[in-house]
């Protein structure tokens, strides 16, 4: 294996990990500055109040996507496993 094609490899999985981490990390980090925002406003602190929209945030963006999410990385991880033989070869 050259070091370019570790590279790449590298970078695509990079990629794959942005894809896969990116809906939720929007969607926390969305609601997270809404619930902030409205707690300003109110001046109401309490740290419950923000981890559990986030986490319902987090459980309907996977419920929404999550389909695609998996399908992408099992395409993935197919692909990967049937360039083996080129990557040791």
């Amino acid at each position: 294996m050259t070091p370019e094609t570790a590279l790449t490899e590298i970078a695509r999985g990079l990629q794959m990990a942005l894809l896969l981490g990116a809906p939720l990390l929007l969607a926390v980090l969305v609601v997270g500055v809404v619930v902030g925002v409205l707690q300003a406003a109110t001046q109401i602190n309490e740290p419950t109040i923000a981890f559990v929209a986030k986490a319902v945030a987090m459980v309907a963006t996977l419920a929404l996507v999550g389909h695609f999410l998996l399908g992408r990385l099992v395409a993935f991880t197919t692909e990967l496993y049937q360039r083996i033989p080129h990557l040791i070869g």
